[in-house]
């Protein structure tokens, strides 16, 4: 009988109970089945308005970049090259994270390459702002913007256009 390797957790994504937080502010996805199959249906719904509006399924979006070109380009720049230098990007990516603070929300982009955060605002993003509250994390966005780094020094993109690109049906898995 061959022995089963150990599992060695990726540095950038980390197993969720060796970090002991979750990825997002989001209950924890369902255990039952009944559970897991009102989500989907509650997610059908929002498709179903979606479609309802018209363009559930946009295929013009573009991106210009992906997360890691952006850490590798400009993850080192300090935040006042930022303002010196105002940088607008496009990305798309899978929602694996998204905290609502009123008028202002945080949300984590994933694409092939890695994870972008993104900030968006009321005041800038207006009624998609509170489209975007009712989005789900699996949905994949759009999102143009100006780099910036938080308080924290992370690399983020202030959103000033973002779009629902698929809807996500299914809750992601657990991990």
């Amino acid at each position: 009988a061959s022995a089963v390797p150990p599992t060695i957790p990726h540095p950038l994504f980390p197993i969720p109970s060796q970090t002991g937080c979750p990825l997002s502010d989001e209950p924890t996805p369902p255990q039952t089945e009944t559970e897991t199959n009102h989500l989907i249906a509650e997610r059908r719904a929002k498709l179903e308005r979606l479609r309802e509006r018209g363009g559930a399924f946009p295929n013009d979006f573009r991106r210009d970049s992906t997360a890691e070109q952006l850490h590798l380009a400009y993850g080192e720049h300090p935040p006042e090259w930022f303002e010196a230098h105002p940088t607008r990007v496009t990305i798309a990516g899978r929602m694996m994270f998204k905290r609502v603070m009123g008028k202002a929300s945080f949300a984590k982009l994933k694409d092939r390459s890695g994870l972008m955060q993104v900030f968006l605002q009321q005041d800038t993003l207006g009624a998609v702002h509170d489209e975007f509250k009712g989005w789900d994390v699996g949905d994949i966005l759009g999102a143009e913007g100006t780099l910036f780094k938080t308080k924290t020094g992370e690399l983020t993109i202030k959103v000033e256009q973002l779009r629902l690109l698929v809807k996500s049906l299914r809750p992601l898995p657990d991990k």
